[in-house]
């Protein structure tokens, strides 16, 4: 755990990784707090009000029963298990569970339509699937194209043929259990991440993955865990932020995580949320911040005290740091990071000045350089490749199934980002733009590909063309440019045909705000779509 008093530099020369040949994620978060039966975990609010309260002794009872079905449902070590659920108990009692069992979890989020779960759940040949009552019917739909799933479980529901209840698979099983003992090395949790060209990607992070994390949470919240912390996050536990940036690293520590089933972001009630249950902790992404931004004095309805506020995903501004200190009472602390190599930058307001628009410095156990394209570091000031040192307990292993994909993330002893940047002469480091096309839109880093692929579905679309265009609010949105079929013609009724067709079948949040019929596209001779041409179009 990360040492306060010190400077920045004696904190990050003087840090020392420590990571045990035998390490298993859901004994760390858990059982190993079980014995202070009292020990709060989570807090629940229900969507009517009610609340829940979980110590890490009902977890772990829980989580050892929900173990006992998975075996007895056919799970062994290295299967995956699908967890298509919201921010819940069932959803934390799942991931306990997977990893015990040795398991590989894979985090679905709930908004994915039956294009991006059917990618997902055929990739990674996920044997079974705990969903509720509002997923299952995406699930059956596609079920006949996975034959690798075996099992489903379903939060409150009765039993059928093929789908089991999930309390009652929790009632059915011993509250005994002996968690497999797994290398820190080996595989506990798939994450797919998007990107520019072809299919999502599946990175394979391994048990070690989650003490890699360690310091990233604890820097920029400022020396996170004080007494009496309590963390929440409004992004998704299927997401690598919500999960690995705030759930799992508090339960490392043996603190309480407030979740609530948020199925839109409502600025006013997230005051509320973080004054009701004496939030201390949040990670708030920016376009969360940049929307409870437009609260009038939340202050003088809602008596909340924070103690830190961490957001990464796009660059945070001037304007809303200072938003910051003056309503939330406290410097923002910018971070940086992406699915494969998480958390490996950030601000530490409390040891460092936040310089405004930097992602900060490298933060302590992780070397984060700019190179070039031979891997060579570049000096102060000039723009080159963010990349990051191998050998990181928080990097990947590799990407799930596709050794191409894998081989290409490195130049020699650098895992490159993707992205450019610049560090200056004091050691902060600056994101200059993207190497690819990925969109950053409301905290989410999205993919053109897996877009387009769906709108070609559409049957009067014949082409089609996805890039990110700025917005004020959500830093970019969607846009698409599409060709239509011969026989089709361009109206707002096809228009608002096309995008719902893309919320349905892929996710809410990937649906393109802006839609441009066009003639042709801009082309490489190779038959490439020239997107920079297509974004300075708008």
């Amino acid at each position: 755990m990360l040492s306060k008093g010190k400077s920045y530099q004696d904190l990050y020369d003087s840090f020392i990784w420590r990571i045990p040949e035998f390490y298993n994620i859901g004994v760390d978060i858990c059982d190993k707090h079980a014995g202070r039966k009292n020990r709060l975990a989570l807090i629940y609010e229900k969507e009517d009000g009610t609340v829940e309260n979980y110590t890490f002794a009902d977890l772990k009872t829980l989580s050892n029963r929900f173990s006992n079905g998975l075996r007895a449902a056919g799970m062994k070590p290295g299967d995956r298990l699908g967890i298509l659920l919201p921010q819940s108990p069932e959803t934390a009692i799942s991931h306990i569970a997977a990893y015990k069992i040795g398991a590989i979890a894979l985090p679905l989020f709930t908004l994915f339509g039956t294009d991006a779960l059917l990618y997902r759940l055929t990739n990674s040949e996920a044997k079974c699937v705990v969903t509720d009552r509002d997923n299952l019917d995406k699930i059956l739909k596609i079920r006949e194209q996975l034959p690798h799933l075996q099992h489903i479980f379903v939060v409150d529901f009765k039993t059928e043929p093929g789908i089991s209840d999930f309390q009652d698979a929790i009632r059915k099983g011993a509250g005994a259990f002996t968690p497999v003992r797994t290398r820190a090395d080996d595989p506990a949790l798939i994450i797919y991440t998007s990107g520019t060209t072809g299919p999502p990607k599946g990175a394979l992070h391994a048990h070690r993955t989650l003490l890699g994390h360690l310091p990233g949470v604890e820097f920029p919240h400022n020396f996170f865990p004080q007494e009496n912390d309590r963390f929440w996050t409004p992004a998704d536990w299927a997401w690598i932020g919500g999960l690995l940036d705030v759930l799992l690293p508090s339960w490392h520590h043996g603190m309480p995580v407030v979740a609530y089933r948020a199925r839109k972001f409502d600025p006013e009630f997230a005051f509320h949320l973080i004054a009701k249950h004496r939030i201390r902790n949040a990670f708030i992404p920016p376009t969360a911040l940049k929307i409870m931004r437009q609260v009038k004095d939340p202050a003088a309805r809602h008596n909340f005290s924070l103690r830190s506020v961490g957001s990464g995903g796009e660059t945070l501004g001037t304007e809303l740091l200072e938003w910051g200190k003056h309503t939330l009472g406290i410097d923002i602390n910018e971070f940086y990071g992406q699915t494969e190599v998480n958390l490996v930058v950030g601000n530490c307001a409390d040891i460092m000045p936040v310089q405004p628009g930097s992602m900060g410095k490298a933060v302590p156990g992780h070397q984060v350089e700019i190179i070039d394209d031979e891997g060579n570091l570049l000096p102060p000031d000039e723009t080159g490749n963010i990349a990051v040192k191998k050998g990181d307990p928080v990097m990947f292993l590799e990407y799930w199934r596709n050794p191409e994909a894998s081989r290409k993330k490195y130049i020699g002893e650098w895992c490159l980002t993707g992205d450019m940047g610049k560090k200056d002469g004091d050691g902060y480091l600056w994101f200059v733009g993207r190497e690819d096309d990925l969109i950053t839109s409301g905290g989410y880093r999205i993919g053109p590909g897996e877009i387009e692929d769906c709108l070609i579905k559409h049957p009067a679309v014949a082409m089609a063309a996805v890039v990110g265009v700025p917005d004020e609010v959500r830093t970019e949105i969607i846009k698409a440019f599409i060709v239509l079929n011969r026989d089709a013609s361009a109206d707002p009724e096809l228009e608002k045909n096309i995008r719902d067709f893309v919320r349905t079948n892929l996710a809410a949040h990937e649906y393109p705000r802006q839609i441009e019929f066009v003639d042709d596209l801009p082309t490489t001779a190779t038959g490439k779509i020239i997107r920079k041409d297509l974004r300075r179009r708008g």
